[in-house]
């Protein structure tokens, strides 16, 4: 049985490249993770909206792994410039990636399927400078 309901209809749209959050038209917030009802005054069908796709990171860990298993990678909090919180990677050698580092999301998608990354706005961290 194929998903439905919100989710499936977020991930429909990343699988096609589109990155959409929610923006509730009764007390004007932004909503991300998606939701059938506002999450901060409650109301009904929160619509879908283009971000501006900028944003900054907030928080960075990484995880370690052997390079046969495809080596370290990072995971990051990114606030987007619209005021919601999303974790995600930062497409760059996880000791490139800084808190307060500005990122674009990007939607790769592989097989199908839509993923959300950050790419660095800092092109020293893009080519794995020190700064």
């Amino acid at each position: 049985m194929a998903a439905t309901g919100i989710l499936a209809q977020w991930q429909a749209l990343l699988n096609k490249g589109d990155f959409r959050i929610q923006h509730c038209s009764a007390c004007a917030k932004h909503i991300y993770f998606p939701r059938e009802i506002c999450l901060h005054c409650g109301a009904d069908s929160p619509d879908w909206v283009a971000p501006s796709g900028l944003g900054t990171v907030y928080a960075v860990t990484t995880v370690r792994r052997k390079s046969d298993a495809g080596g370290d990678y990072n995971v990051s909090l990114v606030d987007l410039d619209e005021g919601v919180r999303m974790m995600s990677r930062v497409t760059c050698a996880p000791e490139d990636v800084r808190i307060g580092q500005r990122v674009q999301i990007r939607v790769q998608v592989t097989d199908g399927v839509g993923l959300v990354v950050f790419d660095p706005l800092d092109p020293v961290a893009a080519h794995g400078g020190n700064s």
